[in-house]
């Protein structure tokens, strides 16, 4: 009995680190960087001090992969993002400290 509940307890524990590795990400291929500057009324974004606009339906994530309102993108922040062919942001990353050294190298 000890040894089946060992067992089971091994198995949740890989199981549990397994999905904290799912969780890593990748940016699109197609991704550009900039610094988000001051805070803008939505649905416009300032990057790079270039006052762009959030498309319809734009999902920004912050650097644990959660979803976050246009009104809690910090200002300063290093950003991913990619453009729609209206010329609209549709999608922003903020960047961890790992992708942030990864961005410098390009």
């Amino acid at each position: 009995m000890t040894c089946r509940l060992l067992v089971c307890l091994l198995f949740l524990n890989v199981l549990g680190a397994s999905s904290v590795w799912a969780q890593l990400r990748t940016l699109p291929q197609n991704a550009q960087f900039a610094r988000v500057g001051a805070p803008q009324p939505l649905p416009f974004i300032e990057l790079n001090d270039k006052m762009v606009r959030l498309a319809p339906g734009g999902i920004i994530t912050d650097e644990n992969n959660r979803s976050i309102l246009h009104g809690a993108l910090p200002p300063g922040v290093r950003v991913a993002y990619t453009v729609e062919l209206s010329g609209d942001i549709s999608r922003i990353y903020i960047l961890t400290a790992q992708e942030q050294a990864q961005y410098k190298r390009r």
